[in-house]
């Protein structure tokens, strides 16, 4: 049972065999890692939905980092909306009796029912570029915040080919600050750091770079760690999946959809641009995942004998599969299609460079029909991302044994933790115990 407050601090890429690489490292700082399963697909929104609802994708409805609105024919990639994730949420017993709740930097947090909010919301201009801003609750929260750290979100460090700790560092000054302030600190914090996989995606997992990364990662855990602890505030860590080495090409889905006539495209000054509304079946790929939409049960099996020969390919999961899996959900794909272990699904659907539409080559990850790491580097011309994805190193996607992550606490859960839904049950637990009290 918890007697005060509780900072819960989310770390993407916090894989299992990541930090048993570097025991040097987690004992420098004091911690003690666990090994923990992750809920399939193994990606940022579904994993961070199904901890905040302690529910698999089934229920909550968040089957990767974006999804295709059939009824509108375009595919939503990073949305925002905490409305998005259906569900009760963990905290919802204990926030009602009085306890105050904050989220920073969670992914679909905009309109989320807590006390202290921060998340990026920048305004992007119409004759191009943006305005780098964050949308807080209380809504001074954000200028009081980068008046005491002495610097605004450093945006372009958060993504993009400039991405590194600086975002993450930001975030975890900033979660100190709200640990420190009497008056504002919640009683249920949760962060999000997310730049330890950035280096993890460039160069591998097993890479010099990766080491490094993570010896930033857990210096910040230390410092919140610390601060918290300082004040009497128990803490846990977590990841949210393991990032594998990526050893092959990558599957370019959609241009093989195109080939067969399945995918289809409008050319606009020699640019290919897709059309969803006439296309038979669209392919939302997210690293080692894809979600293929078809539209019509014709165009489904169009699509599996498209698969079947197609080299690449691990696993193929129609509505049942997905069923037994925990995945499916009444707006949801048709099939959600598993890359071979070390290779991953590139989004592309042209064949040379002239016809990239004109966002392919920069950071845009609102156009993008599909997870673009390519972002991470610079191209090169100014202002350009490179466009190979040969480049990629590092991805992930798959669950199970074979890619668990990692998780640590400052006390002991009073349930056995075997997978990320008994972590979110135990944390509710020990909420609503605080409540009965």
């Amino acid at each position: 049972m918890i007697q005060h407050r509780l900072v819960i601090v989310q770390m993407a890429g916090l894989g299992w065999e990541l930090v048993r690489s570097a025991p040097d490292l987690v004992e420098r700082y004091g911690l003690t890692f666990h090994p923990l399963e992750t809920v399939f697909p193994a990606l940022t929104c579904p994993v961070q939905a199904s901890f905040r609802t302690a529910a698999h994708p089934c229920f909550h409805g968040v089957t990767a980092n974006g999804f295709f609105a059939r009824r509108l024919g375009r595919v939503f990639f990073w949305e925002q909306s905490a409305a998005i994730v259906y569900g009760r949420r963990i905290w919802s017993q204990f926030r009602a009796a009085g306890q105050r709740v904050g989220m920073l930097f969670w992914q679909h947090s905009l309109g989320e029912e807590v006390d202290v909010l921060l998340s990026p919301w920048p305004v992007h201009r119409h004759h191009g570029g943006l305005v780098s801003h964050c949308h807080s609750v209380p809504e001074d929260l954000y200028a009081r915040l980068r008046n005491a750290l002495g610097r605004p979100f450093p945006l372009h460090h958060y993504w993009g080919p400039r991405a590194s700790i600086e975002s993450s560092r930001w975030i975890a000054e900033a979660a100190c600050a709200v640990i420190k302030d009497e008056e504002l600190s919640p009683d249920l914090l949760l962060v999000y750091l997310p730049h330890l996989d950035y280096d993890l995606q460039r160069f591998g997992p097993d890479s010099p770079e990766a080491h490094a990364a993570l010896e930033e990662a857990l210096a910040l855990v230390g410092t919140i760690w610390s601060t918290a602890r300082d004040l009497d505030a128990e803490v846990i860590v977590f990841g949210d999946y393991a990032i594998a080495p990526v050893t092959a090409p990558p599957v370019y889905l959609p241009r093989e959809l195109r080939r067969e006539g399945l995918f289809r495209v409008r050319s606009v000054k020699g640019r290919l641009y897709p059309n969803m509304y006439e296309s038979r079946a669209v392919a939302l790929v997210d690293h080692e995942i894809a979600l293929i939409y078809a539209r019509g049960e014709e165009d489904v099996r169009a699509v599996r004998r498209l698969l079947d020969g197609l080299e690449g390919i691990g696993l193929v999961l129609d509505p049942d599969a997905q069923r037994e899996l925990c995945m499916d959900e009444p707006l949801g794909p048709d099939l959600v299609v598993v890359a071979e272990p070390g290779r991953w699904f590139a989004y592309p659907w042209w064949d040379e460079p002239r016809e990239a539409p004109d966002f392919a080559h920069h950071v845009d990850i609102h156009s993008k029909p599909g997870y673009d790491p390519c972002e991470l580097f610079a191209g090169g011309w100014l202002g350009r991302i490179a466009t190979d994805p040969a480049i990629i190193r590092g991805t992930h996607g798959r669950a199970g044994r074979e890619r668990l992550a990692a998780w640590t606490s400052s006390f002991e859960l009073p349930c056995g933790v075997r997978d990320v839904l008994d972590l979110a049950r135990g944390v509710e637990a020990l909420l609503d115990d605080h409540v009965a009290e």
